[in-house]
């Protein structure tokens, strides 16, 4: 009898389990549902016909060549920087593999209002090169960064990471015996590249220009501020200018389409092909030791894209900072600072509690039920911003609206808006965003516990809850807190769903220092703008201890 009460137990249990990760799953993926509903409805006025007629081609043209410069750049980077640091011994390595990664903390928005300000007529660059050569206006060219091509750029610098960390990754993995079977067959350190090494790391730089192009189709703040325009800003456009909700969620549909052309033709584009590694070697080639000469180049190939993209954009931002800054830097930019750090600490208290519940319950289940769910809450995080706070707003407006209506029937008090007139709407636009991010953290985590402790718990006589908190939740601390910690970091940085979802009059950093820079104020956007990526070092840091131990433990 007791064995039967514990066995009906334990499936009470599962049964709670099972049916809370569903209801998570399901409120995650209902701002896709609900943009998708918007798609066939044509009640749209002469909205869409207009977008049609002026700027649909356009937003089309933009956003394709966004992608192709975009994907090509961060590919030739990222891939460049990982063999070099991996592959060969010059002057600086060490350094570089570690601050290669710096770049993810400064979000391309803020890297754009920094290089306008740099290269604009006005600006220091321009004002030397007049001085310097006593050139006047109309005696040189100077490229224009505020272009498609400028834009590119700005991606470029930044996202170039996600490929440099995969990539080098698969190169440390692959590296040794394969290479050394290279060399048996006469092939040369570019040789080995190209036939080798290039080859087996294909999926890897492929999904990691993949993360690239969808962080480029989720941007708003850089590609409004050069005046590009894109599927995300028609979304703005539609929504705020227009007020047509029902063609912003059809643009939102379309751009998501988009994302998963991109995300379709990254898993056919391995086919049937199969990477793996063959070879028992898991020790680190031997690196070859360039001559002082070509290290220095290499050294110096290393070198231009973190100076591009972090050395020179934040030292920029600090000599902006202190020279001028935001003049209301004090109690106002206490209050921002504060909106920022609220929303971000209880999204990530949220979004780290949700990602152990889909965690845990994927890893009891014996279906793939769990598994299915939560692939489909970590599309989330391909879907851009935009989208998500039109999937958000439109369903949660009419249960706002029905909720005020039965509050005042009920008891004669309108009470308002209860979840679209405060923060309630962004956090769980912000959780739809970027819960993937702590669940992915958290699933690699638990995957790397083995069975054998839940196992011993249960002869302990411990529960799938008491197992959870006694044995799961202190072996994954250290994975706890860094899922909380990029789920912060990335609430810090989001933009267009902030600018869509926040209450009348509530702003933060990343919201401040858009709407300062838009104005071309753009030394006082340098305040809000210093502390988004200050607060981004944080994860980098994090990111580059584990480079500097995967590197300790190969020696």
């Amino acid at each position: 009898m007791n064995s039967l009460a514990a066995q009906g137990a334990a499936r009470l249990q599962w049964s709670t389990l099972t049916v809370a990760a569903v209801v998570v799953a399901v409120l995650i993926a209902a701002p896709v549902l609900s943009v998708f509903s918007n798609v066939f409805v044509s009640d749209t006025g002469d909205t869409w016909g207009h977008l049609a007629d002026t700027v649909l081609g356009e937003f089309m043209f933009n956003t394709v060549v966004l992608c192709i410069g975009v994907g090509l750049g961060v590919s030739s980077i990222g891939v460049t920087s990982a063999w070099l640091t991996t592959m060969l011994d010059f002057p600086g390595r060490r350094f570089f593999e570690w601050a290669l990664v710096l770049p993810l903390a400064m979000p391309a928005y803020v890297m754009a209002y920094v290089y306008t300000d740099f290269l604009q007529f006005v600006g220091p660059l321009q004002t030397w090169l007049r001085e310097t050569f006593e050139w006047r206006r109309g005696d040189y060219w100077f490229p224009d960064v505020r272009t498609v091509g400028g834009a590119v750029a700005m991606f470029m610098f930044v996202l170039y990471p996600y490929v440099y960390m995969i990539a080098r990754t698969a190169f440390l993995e692959r590296a040794g015996g394969m290479l050394e079977a290279g060399r048996s067959l006469g092939l040369g350190p570019w040789g080995s590249f190209f036939r080798v090494s290039l080859p087996l790391a294909r999926p890897a730089v492929v999904a990691g220009t993949a993360l690239a192009l969808m962080e480029t189709l989720a941007d708003f703040g850089t590609v409004s501020y050069f005046g590009v325009q894109t599927f995300t800003t028609g979304i703005y456009r539609a929504w705020f200018s227009l007020g047509d909700r029902i063609a912003a969620a059809q643009l939102s549909a379309a751009l998501l389409a988009f994302v998963i052309l991109v995300l379709t033709l990254e898993r056919l584009s391995r086919g049937r092909a199969r990477f793996n590694n063959t070879s028992r070697q898991a020790s680190m080639p031997v690196r070859l030791r360039l001559p002082l000469p070509l290290g220095l180049l290499a050294a110096f190939a290393c070198f231009m894209p973190l100076l591009l993209g972090f050395l020179l954009p934040a030292g920029l931002l600090l000599q902006m900072a202190f020279a001028e800054g935001d003049a209301q830097f004090g109690p106002r930019f206490v209050h921002l600072a504060r909106n920022s750090f609220v929303l971000a600490a209880v999204t990530a208290v949220i979004g780290v509690v949700l990602a152990v519940l889909l965690g845990y319950a994927a890893r009891l289940a014996r279906s793939r039920v769990p598994h299915a769910l939560n692939r489909v809450v970590g599309l989330g995080y391909a879907v851009p911003g935009s989208v998500i706070a039109v999937g958000v707003l439109i369903p949660l407006t009419r249960l706002d609206n029905w909720l005020a209506q039965s509050w005042e029937a009920l008891f004669g008090v309108n009470p308002g808006l209860l979840l679209t007139g405060g923060i309630a709407a962004l956090v769980y636009a912000y959780l739809a965003r970027f819960l993937a991010v702590a669940l992915q953290t958290v699933e690699s985590s638990l995957g790397k516990i083995t069975p054998s402790m839940d196992d011993a718990s249960r002869s302990l006589g411990f529960g799938k809850w008491a197992t959870l908190r006694r044995v799961h939740v202190p072996m994954l601390r250290g994975s706890l807190l860094t899922a909380g910690l990029l789920v912060f970091v990335d609430v810090m940085k989001e933009l267009p769903a902030t600018l869509v979802i926040r209450p009348f009059n509530f702003d933060t950093l990343a919201t401040q220092a858009h709407t300062l820079a838009a104005d071309e104020r753009l030394a006082e956007a340098s305040t809000a703008a210093l502390i988004i990526v200050a607060v981004g070092l944080l994860p980098m840091f994090v990111i580059s201890r584990q480079i500097l131990k995967v590197r300790r433990r190969a020696g």
